[in-house]
């Protein structure tokens, strides 16, 4: 009688799989939540603290959904979300404004969940506006490699040629490996005595971050994030799960993300979500795991993102010493799909094209008035234009 297939290979598939969904949706986008939380008046130490947090939120809800549902359902820090925040205007009340407009995000995440009249309202937001509010807000990231690689081509453009070179070998892997050639570049900045870092920065830590409000920050963070994290990334997290068979528990998983949004806003961290790009890794035929097992792959996936919030202090301090705007540039690297897919969306509402791209132009332009950063202007003025054009082709 044959004897039994030892269990460690037989659980070589997921953690296999949940390895590579973790890699993937850390090294793609933790530099746009540094960029971001920075530009909200985040410390270096503050933002180290953010993108802990944010691990562990992600890492403890991914756990828990997966194995209560035995489905492989995984989450993700709200890409889109930094992505805002690094086009943000600076609050009257620093980094504690921020932080308190992260509370108030993750609160309206919550009540989502538990009254989904909410939740309809947020998708009475013609998806053409938010994208082309989302597409404005990045533009500006994803030029940051080509300002970067004219004033610094030395430090940039090693990391921008092996991205390229990554599209053609290995499109999903592209972005990770640009970060590790980013990597060796602060290497050798830091043999050259071009970056610095201190020791202590570089031990695990989270920082308490005393939440305060101001009205900018309610109107031009919490408001956008919050809108930005339904549209961009929850709702398009359900229909992915849903091409692969899996319902997702919509009320549980909103409560799972909006508390822990809360408790990682906390630390310095801005919001979590339901994964979507990312979701495909662990629950997709591509992962080579059975599909009554993939459930598996997730809770892998989750236990490796509370292992990486032990050394997220030590990355983050490595990566935010990158001289000659390297970190900008990779940020602006992992951005540039999502900027191609919110075009692709706004563009597709033929019916509101002046609306979209009044959107999208108000959000580029980065301007500031009272004080509330340009994505709230832009929903602002596509709605209005939308309405109004609407209303003269009615009359």
């Amino acid at each position: 009688m044959p004897s039994p297939q030892p269990a460690q290979r037989t659980l070589l598939p997921e953690v296999g799989a949940g390895l590579v969904t973790t890699l993937v949706g850390f090294t793609a986008s933790f530099a746009v939540v540094l960029t971001g939380l920075a530009a909200v008046g985040a410390s270096p130490g503050q933002a180290a603290s953010g993108l802990g947090a944010l691990c562990l939120a992600v890492g403890l809800g991914t756990l828990g959904l997966s194995i209560a549902s035995r489905r492989p359902l995984t989450l993700a820090w709200s890409t889109p979300g930094a992505a805002l925040l690094g086009g943000s205007a600076a609050l009257p009340g620093g980094f504690g404004d921020a932080v308190g407009a992260f509370l108030l995000c993750a609160a309206a995440i919550v009540a989502t969940g538990l009254w989904p009249r909410l939740g309809e309202l947020v998708t009475r937001i013609p998806a053409s506006l938010a994208q082309a509010m989302l597409a404005g807000v990045l533009l500006p990231l994803c030029l940051a490699p080509v300002t970067a690689a004219a004033a610094n081509p030395a430090w940039v453009l090693p990391t921008v040629l092996i991205w390229v070179l990554g599209l053609r070998g290995w499109p999903r892997w592209a972005v990770p490996v640009a970060f590790a050639a980013a990597l060796a570049s602060v290497g050798v900045a830091f043999v050259l005595g071009v970056a610095h870092v201190d020791g202590d920065a570089l031990a695990p830590s989270l920082e308490w971050v005393s939440p305060s409000l101001s009205w900018p920050a309610v109107v031009g963070i919490a408001l956008p994030l919050y809108i930005v994290t339904m549209a961009s990334q929850n709702v398009p997290g359900v229909a992915v799960m849903a091409s692969f068979g899996y319902p997702v528990p919509w009320r549980a998983s909103l409560l799972v993300t909006g508390v822990g949004s809360a408790a990682a806003a906390l630390a310095g961290g801005h919001a979590i979500n339901l994964a979507a790009i990312s979701a495909a890794l662990a629950a997709g035929e591509e992962s080579g795991v059975p599909r009554e097992r993939r459930w598996r792959s997730a809770a892998f996936a989750g236990a490796l993102y509370v292992a990486l919030a032990a050394g997220a202090a030590a990355l983050a301090g490595i990566a935010l010493a990158a001289p000659g705007g390297l970190l900008a540039a990779v940020a602006g690297l992992a951005l540039i799909a999502t900027l191609g897919s919110a075009v692709q969306g706004a563009w597709e509402d033929a019916s509101s094209r002046l609306a979209v791209v009044a959107t999208f132009l108000v959000a580029a332009s980065g301007v500031s008035i009272a004080g509330i950063g340009a994505a709230f202007w832009a929903l602002v003025v596509g709605l209005v234009l939308r309405w109004a054009l609407g209303a003269r082709r009615g009359a």
